[in-house]
């Protein structure tokens, strides 16, 4: 999974999870194994304020772009992120914010 991000001045949170082709989003399950490769699902489609863009398939993976928020004393990690590849499951770090916590059981 390939997730570019958009900053953008908010103060809420954001936290994401892989499992597969599902990226879970603040507890949120987005499924994306339907999407066939070479195929693209607008982001019109997909009832989620984070995404940013549509969700294609390409050479079978999916990229997508999210809307990463920062506070008024944003890094330049936070206001220029680096593209993420997500090449396996559990929790997806984001720019700026250090390693993610895992969830206890």
């Amino acid at each position: 999974m390939q997730i570019t991000f958009s900053p953008m001045r908010r103060d809420d949170r954001l936290s994401l999870r892989r499992t597969g082709d599902i990226l879970t989003i603040n507890g949120e399950d987005f499924d994306f194994s339907g999407i066939p490769d070479g195929a693209t699902l607008p982001r019109e489609a997909v009832a989620c304020e984070w995404l940013a863009s549509d969700v294609e398939r390409t050479g079978g993976v999916i990229h997508l772009s999210l809307v990463l928020p920062h506070g008024a004393d944003a890094s330049e990690e936070e206001l220029f992120p680096a593209p993420c590849a997500v090449i396996s499951d559990g929790a997806v770090p984001l720019p700026g914010q250090g390693a993610p916590e895992e969830e206890s059981a």
